[in-house]
């Protein structure tokens, strides 16, 4: 999906010199699979910002258009999930997949063929496309002192059931789009240390797809 890149460069940003920080390991991997995983931190205060170095004005000019409030937040939002799917009502996006559509349910497995009125065929296709529709779900994630905006509003594919009839296959993500964050970065050791806030690319699964 062309994420290899951008992830590692994210994982090299995020990396310390093993000196100062051996607690930190390449994470996420340079790899296709989304959700990102969480970041093993070095637990030593000493490399977190200071207050002052989380000024929101002097953070704000530095992100400058890539803060985007539909997928950050500043404070602690409600850590709740944003999108689960309704199976009373939902509404799907764009028009019908034509895989589904052009199904010829007048043809059986013995080679017999079966009259289907127009509107039990709308029915069984429509319903077929809600049960094989993959929703992303989104919910707020915390990233830690160590990225400003420190919460994101992360995606991920409906998994509570199959998404194939009959079942077997589940919701896997097929495309995603990348948030810039910035990220304190350290290099040295103690009092030697330098620290600054480094942009990186934060890929967020923005599509899922029915696949085996």
């Amino acid at each position: 999906m062309g994420l290899s890149r951008t992830l590692l460069v994210y994982a090299l940003l995020c990396v310390h010199v093993a000196a100062s920080q051996h607690y930190l390991r390449l994470r996420p991997s340079p790899s296709d699979h989304l959700p990102v995983p969480g970041l093993k931190e070095d637990p030593d205060p000493e490399y977190d910002p200071r207050e002052q170095d989380l000024a929101e004005r002097t953070l704000r000019k530095k992100l400058g258009s890539n803060f985007d409030p539909n997928f950050m937040s500043i404070s602690s939002p409600m850590l709740v999930n944003l999108s689960a799917p309704d199976n009373q009502q939902v509404k799907l996006p764009g028009s019908m997949p034509n895989e589904i559509k052009k199904l010829d349910l007048t043809e059986t497995p013995y080679g017999k063929r079966v009259k289907v009125g127009k509107k039990a065929r709308r029915k069984f296709l429509q319903w077929l496309w809600t049960y094989t529709h993959c929703p992303v779900v989104y919910t707020w994630k915390d990233l830690g002192i160590r990225f400003w905006p420190r919460y994101i509003k992360e995606g991920n594919c409906f998994s509570e059931r199959s998404c194939s009839f009959p079942e077997g296959m589940s919701c896997k993500p097929v495309k995603s789009i990348s948030k810039t964050f910035l990220r304190w970065y350290c290099q040295g050791f103690l009092r030697q240390k330098y620290c600054t806030w480094l942009p990186v690319q934060y890929p967020i699964i923005s599509e899922c797809k029915c696949s085996c």
